[in-house]
């Protein structure tokens, strides 16, 4: 994520500090509280509503590792009202005698596992399914579950807008960190990643024009039904909840192709065509850059859409299809770009390893400056340092690794700061060993999760030098570092 601004606005933390949240992930995933069904295993045992992350504890959900997601969603923008059914593939990884969805608003009809109806309560954020018959440790079950209601719009404890958020002509999903929840249930915290098959279908307006409905992944198919029509998108690769989107209303679609001969989709609202129109050329040429730098894009796809949504005041790096609230600058662009490697592929294991996916989208704007004869990457360094550059304000507040509350993620120490970790590193191994660093760790963690101890062990592994300095003044440490 990116602000169009400077983004709104702990204590030293050593590498070793992060094991007891190992400990505490794996205890919570592992809890049991009360009885299961009837006829159940004795041994079942419910799994934990919450993961146990620092920032978010009741974020995602204990007991079962979801592998696909097929979303089917009926959506009507003149009264905003949305029609669902979720089914959701996953391996159940204990004995399981309920469970827990993350689900914010919307009315659930039904909801069966394993094709038997299951009965269900709501709790909160929480969807507490309980199958008639216990599910086995390593059994690969189906849970569907129909809804429908007006989805929410959440303001988030930064100020920002998330979830289901209306538009002039239609609406946008956007889910970070917790906004995911309000349009599909399901595990919501990043360490649970799926496939998604999303079919989206959409009336035509009063002019008798069809609304146009963009997602994550591929079109697969369009089906014309007379007054509706159905959009199949497909993202055949894993994805953090998070990073799910869909966008309804009207746009420019421009396809087109990178060097490599990946697919490249461009939407554009037309309100912001002018504005926007280097945008279709901008993206292949921006993915063929950073497929140079930090490894083999990760994705089939790529592209954009470019929404009309002034008061959002944040872009969001949606898999494939980065979003824009209005016409992006080359910088904004490039940032959600580079996330597609570090955030969307490599996603942060905790909310607190934010600074990985922010830090390396913030240098990768610092490096396509100077490749455009800007500023050198030392230069903005010492522009961050001396607090001249204009995001440079508030990131001394908290040590990038430790963001106080869930509500800081998106701070000024978890981009700028964060940068200037990623630039420390680089002077410090050189650059040869930098970049090879880079594409090592896009390599190692393709499509999964990873976390800060892990990116300093790779440091010093790749470099053969002890950086336990670097990373306690510049990570971990509180205030401004004194120069080294």
């Amino acid at each position: 994520m990116k602000p169009r601004t400077a983004p709104t606005h702990r204590h030293r933390r050593s590498v070793s500090a992060w094991a007891p949240t190992a400990v505490l992930l794996l205890a919570m995933t592992t809890s049991c509280a009360g009885p299961g069904p009837v006829g159940g295993h004795a041994a079942a045992k419910p799994g934990a509503a919450g993961v146990g992350d620092r920032l978010f504890p009741t974020l995602g959900n204990g007991g079962y590792d979801v592998t696909h997601y097929g979303l089917t969603l009926d959506y009507t923008p003149q009264t905003n009202h949305l029609k669902g059914t979720a089914v959701i593939t996953a391996r159940a990884t204990q004995d399981l005698s309920r469970f827990d969805l993350d689900l914010s608003g919307l009315r659930v009809r039904t909801a069966t596992v394993q094709g038997s109806k299951a009965q269900f309560s709501r709790s909160g954020d929480e969807l507490v399914v309980t199958p008639a018959k216990t599910l086995k440790n390593d059994e690969i079950f189906k849970t569907v579950v129909t809804y429908d209601g007006t989805p929410r719009t959440i303001k988030g404890d930064d100020g920002g807008l998330e979830g289901w958020i209306e538009t002039d002509d239609g609406s946008t999903a956007l889910g970070q960190p917790t906004g995911s929840m309000t349009w599909f249930p399901g595990n919501h915290h990043p360490s649970d990643k799926a496939t998604f098959d999303i079919w989206v279908t959409v009336p035509r307006d009063e002019d008798g024009d069809f609304y146009d409905a963009v997602g994550n992944g591929e079109l697969i198919a369009e089906e014309d039904k007379g007054g509706s029509m159905t959009r199949h998108w497909r993202t055949a690769e894993p994805m953090a909840g998070y990073l799910a989107h869909v966008s309804v209303g009207y746009f420019e679609i421009h396809k087109g192709r990178t060097h490599d001969r990946l697919p490249v989709y461009v939407a554009v609202d037309p309100d912001e065509s002018a504005d926007a129109g280097d945008v279709p050329h901008l993206v292949p040429e921006i993915v063929d850059w950073a497929d140079g730098l930090f490894g083999p894009y990760p994705f089939s796809s790529t592209g954009a859409v470019v929404d009309h949504l002034p008061e959002l005041g944040y872009a969001l790096e949606t898999q494939t299809k980065p979003y824009f609230a209005g016409a992006p600058d080359e910088a904004l662009l490039v940032h959600e770009l580079a996330h597609q490697w570090f955030g969307n592929s490599v996603t942060p294991r905790t909310w607190q390893d934010m600074w990985l996916s922010e830090g390396m989208a913030t240098y990768a704007e610092w490096l396509w400056e100077e490749k455009r004869g800007g500023r050198s990457t030392d230069e903005i360094f010492e522009d961050f340092y001396d607090g001249t550059d204009d995001e440079a304000e508030g990131i001394w507040a908290f040590p990038p690794a430790a963001p106080p509350s869930g509500g800081r993620v998106s701070d000024p120490p978890v981009y700028g700061r964060g940068a200037m970790v990623v630039h420390k590193v680089r002077k410090a191994v050189g650059d040869d060993v930098f970049f090879d660093i880079l594409r090592t760790w896009t390599r190692q963690h393709r499509h999964g999760n990873a976390g800060t101890r892990q990116f300093v062990t790779l440091c010093e592994n790749a470099s053969g030098k002890d950086l336990t300095e670097l990373f306690d003044t510049w990570l971990f440490d509180k205030g401004k570092p004194s120069r080294m």
